[in-house]
């Protein structure tokens, strides 16, 4: 069979997709893939013999260059002869759709990493996003959802053909579980004290991932003890920094961008705050879990789907201070609890391993086409 994987840039092929597409690779299918080039692209993907079509794929979904691509797209799908289509990412998705909606020949298969609209989502997302899902699925021959609440919406309000289930889209848990390090040379190399209790928050540096209610609520605490570890880039890095500088706790508030060594810095960590408004699953707070930390999260859309009050750690109010503020302070008087919610995440977070994501979707594709 002759698919094409379709993501609105590059980067999510990059970071997600890579053991999907070897999969389908090594069941001798031929895999290309078709995105906005806006992060290099990864040897691996060349290395598979995957076809590269650029297009000019935009995020926001109202830039002209969306339209230019929507016809290149469908140019594409038709010259190639590919027989399914796997759209990725809600701009690249919604114009896979639209191409594809009078190709009788071609599958289409799109996997949603979490709907715009749930439970405690702004009004206005219902109002943009969910008439524009609920329209499209009717042109989607399979929709893949990765959290629970997706998917009983999707079932029950959406005509897709075929709406499935699958628990995200697999982390590799013995490259996390595995890590050893040594916590006093880790702690030294980051600039934290090795007697520093480390709350770490991996994420892009945005209004989503939730940063500044963490460093609200370990202000509120007011122990010096307590140090933040952030890992990721953003447009909101000045704002954190200034915030925390206004609440006087800059020096223990560190900004790390980019990173590598994410497994290492969990390892060195006591837990892992993850307060997010909306997440499809996330990555971040699973591969924590994998590292066998205890989480403190907010408890939306698909993080519900495994974070539990007080069995993994604490599950929050997404903006309650308070809440996130009385969490690490528990943790913190009762280290009992480390241990215990360790053992439990190492246990829990096994269903959301990459053998058993990729053992799921491969029979999405055997049982759908």
């Amino acid at each position: 069979m002759k698919i094409l994987y379709v993501t609105t840039i590059s980067n999510t092929v990059n970071a997600f997709l890579i053991p999907h597409i070897k999969m389908l690779i090594d069941e001798g299918h031929q895999v290309d893939v078709a995105f906005n080039i806006e992060q290099e692209v990864k040897h691996e993907i060349y290395e598979m013999g995957c076809k590269i079509h650029q297009l000019p794929l935009q995020r926001s979904p109202i830039k002209r260059e969306n339209f230019r691509a929507y016809k290149m797209l469908k140019d594409i799908i038709i010259s190639e002869g590919y027989d399914l289509v796997h759209t990725h990412t809600p701009v690249a998705s919604a114009i896979v759709r639209l191409a594809c909606r009078k190709l009788s020949s071609v599958k289409v298969l799109y996997t949603a990493h979490g709907f715009h609209f749930f439970k405690g989502a702004p009004i206005r997302n219902w109002f943009i996003y969910y008439p524009i899902e609920k329209w499209l699925a009717k042109y989607t021959d399979t929709l893949i959802t990765i959290n629970k609440e997706d998917c009983e919406r999707a079932k029950s309000q959406f005509k897709a053909k075929r709406v499935e289930y699958i628990p995200g889209v697999g982390i590799d848990i013995d490259k996390f579980n595995k890590v050893e390090i040594d916590r006093y040379l880790k702690r030294k190399e980051l600039g934290l004290p090795t007697d520093a209790f480390v709350v770490l928050s991996v994420g892009e540096l945005n209004k989503n991932k939730n940063h500044e209610v963490i460093i609200k609520a370990i202000s509120k605490i007011g122990n010096p003890h307590i140090h933040y570890v952030i890992c990721g880039e953003g447009q909101l890095d000045g704002y954190l920094r200034n915030l925390s500088k206004q609440l006087g706790i800059e020096k223990r508030v560190h900004l790390l961008g980019f990173r590598k060594d994410i497994a290492e810095i969990c390892k060195a960590s006591d837990v892992f705050a993850f307060p997010s408004l909306r997440e499809g699953l996330g990555m971040a707070a699973l591969e924590a879990m994998a590292c066998g930390l205890p989480i403190i999260t907010s408890n939306v859309h698909g993080i519900v789907d495994y974070s539990k009050n007080r069995v993994t750690g604490y599950s929050c109010k997404p903006n309650d201070i308070e809440d996130f503020t009385n969490a690490i302070h528990s943790i913190l008087q009762n280290y009992k609890f480390i241990e215990e919610f360790r053992t439990h995440n190492l246990d829990a977070v096994k269903k959301f391993d990459k053998q058993n994501v990729e053992t799921k979707l491969s029979k999405i594709y055997e049982e759908g086409l």
